[in-house]
């Protein structure tokens, strides 16, 4: 029934059928930037295809249909015979099958595959992070498999395939899979080295049954999962199918699902192992160097997936705040909320500079480049997925009570923005990270000190903040109570030297006076009003496309 009391008025209208990559300058910029020009017209293409899928009204319906409706465990059948299997809202699948589709596990051996892959992985986080678990996983999966070549060549076209099938299956008979990881169990979590999960060897070479548990295994309807466990000669890595060559289903009991805080559309679930049969992947007792390489790729991707919640939030609130009006103005134009998205505004876009320039180094593939990710990756890990929640609190403020009620979407990413933080270690385990880097590998401080002198000048506060950094670098009394600080100084200075190199001036301007400098405050929205805001603000504007 019509209403006769009032006409709606001053409300934005909802952000639908926009181009996610075309409208994001920072991002289109940082591909350009990055990329072989041979390759930015097949790149361009290919990420405006999922930038407008990602914007549209239908991906927006699957996103929120899969959160509404999360995952159900069922244990056994019908008959009473255990299946262990969790039910997904179709959503879920469409989402999951379109990002197989558009190549987001597909980045190994392809020319600028790495930031190709990155870029396309922040625009469908954007639309929808949940899904990202099991495609980060698949993803990172390819290069742990390679310390073992015979199972590699089973499982890597595999998992690199374009074609997403959701049914549990003998992997032999699909034409693509999806591959996660367990490794954390209840007495140890970050501490893997504690684990208890035991590995008994068979008689046939590298095959092995498990016992034990895992206390979180997220997407457990994955075709398989890299397992930790504790072989004779110590903690090795293994592979667990969960459909054994036969066509049977292997021992892995799903105990229960998580109640988990957000990330609800994926299921993260606690998993027994009792006779289950595995296939080791390295050398007996080298489980951590094993899966090293995947971790590493994991913890990029929590880096992106945190700068995909800010960018998004930020979108909303820059869209929302152009449309309404408060005292006579809209919002945006209001010098207070300007300084409020200004300061948003360029948190974001240091977020993305600095997962772009890490995603090309892992295509560079050169020893300098692998050293400068050693270091770096722990370090905006640390940093970035740190400050999303904040940022994503305040970007909700923005909205005003219209941000705090469900349909705005703005819950979901609040709920969302700690889980980067915590997946792949705390900030603690970073720190811890960054420090034993710092320790045994001096060419990757090397690394990282090159990276930032190449903007060295540009910025008096930059120059300032290097060297202060320096003297920090050199005082190793007290170095691990005083980590969070010291990474939080390379993350800062990183970000603002790749910001000077190749920001617009004002961007560069505010970071540094706020970051590196004295002209910032402890919350958003307290940048010096002498800065160009209007030209921060509309750089982050969806309608000014790039």
């Amino acid at each position: 029934m019509a209403t006769t009391t009032h006409t709606v008025t001053n409300q934005a209208p909802p952000l639908v059928g926009h181009d996610i990559y075309g409208t994001d300058q920072a991002l289109v910029e940082g591909v350009e930037r990055h990329l072989a020009p041979g390759l930015l017209a097949g790149a361009h293409r290919e990420l405006g295809e999922l930038g407008r899928y990602a914007g549209s009204a239908q991906a927006q319906e699957w996103a929120a249909s899969a959160n509404e409706n999360p995952p159900r465990l069922r244990t056994h059948d019908r008959y009473g015979d255990r299946i262990d299997e969790v039910e997904f809202h179709p959503s879920w699948h469409r989402l999951l099958g379109h990002s197989v589709g558009a190549g987001l596990t597909a980045a190994w051996g392809r020319e600028g595959g790495q930031l190709v892959r990155a870029a396309g992985f922040f625009i469908a986080s954007q639309g929808e992070a949940g899904h990202g678990c099991p495609i980060s996983m698949t993803h990172a999966a390819v290069p742990a498999l390679r310390a073992e070549p015979d199972l590699a060549a089973v499982w890597e076209p595999l998992l690199t395939s374009r074609i997403y099938q959701k049914e549990l299956r003998c992997p032999a008979q699909k034409p693509g899979a999806l591959l996660g990881m367990a490794m954390t169990e209840k007495q140890g979590g970050s501490d893997v080295r504690a684990n208890t999960t035991s590995a008994a060897p068979l008689d046939a070479t590298g095959e092995y049954l498990l016992t034990g548990h895992k206390w979180f295994c997220s997407a457990p309807m994955s075709d398989g999962f890299l397992v930790l466990a504790q072989a004779p000669q110590g903690l090795s890595c293994f592979l667990v199918p969960r459909v054994l060559p036969d066509g049977s289903r292997n021992a892995f009991a799903l105990q229960r699902l998580k109640d988990k805080l957000g990330n609800r559309s994926n299921a993260s679930a606690e998993v027994e192992f009792d006779g289950t049969w595995a296939h080791r992947v390295g050398e007996e007792g080298a489980g951590v160097r094993t899966i090293i390489e995947m971790v590493a790729a994991t913890r990029l991707d929590c880096v992106i997936g945190s700068a995909a919640l800010m960018r998004q939030a930020l979108t909303q609130a820059v869209h929302h705040t152009a449309y309404r009006e408060a005292f006579g103005d809209k919002l945006i134009d209001k010098p207070l909320m300007r300084n409020v998205l200004a300061d948003l505004a360029i948190e974001s876009e240091a977020a993305t500079a600095l997962w772009l320039r890490l995603a090309a180094a892992a295509d560079a593939d050169t020893q300098a480049e692998r050293a400068l990710l050693r270091l770096s990756v722990p370090v905006a890990k640390y940093w970035v997925t740190r400050r999303c929640t904040p940022m994503v609190a305040e970007a909700l403020e923005c909205l005003g009570g219209n941000g705090y009620v469900e349909e705005s979407g703005m819950p979901r990413l609040l709920r969302e923005s700690p889980l980067n933080s915590i997946w792949e270690g705390s900030g603690n385990v970073q720190a811890l990270d960054v420090l034993r880097v710092l320790r045994r590998e001096p060419e990757a401080l090397n690394a990282f000190l090159v990276e930032v002198g190449r903007a060295r000048g540009g910025d008096h506060r930059l120059d300032a903040a290097i060297r202060d950094l320096l003297g920090e670098l050199a005082d190793l009394e007290g170095i691990e109570a005083r980590a969070r600080r010291l990474v939080e100084r390379m993350a800062l200075v990183l970000q603002g030297s790749l910001l000077v190199r190749w920001a617009p001036p004002e961007v560069a301007d505010a970071f540094c006076g706020s970051r590196l400098g004295e002209d910032g405050g402890l919350a958003f929205g307290t940048l010096p009003h002498t800065l160009d805001l209007a030209a921060i603000v509309a750089r982050a504007r969806v309608g000014h496309a790039a």
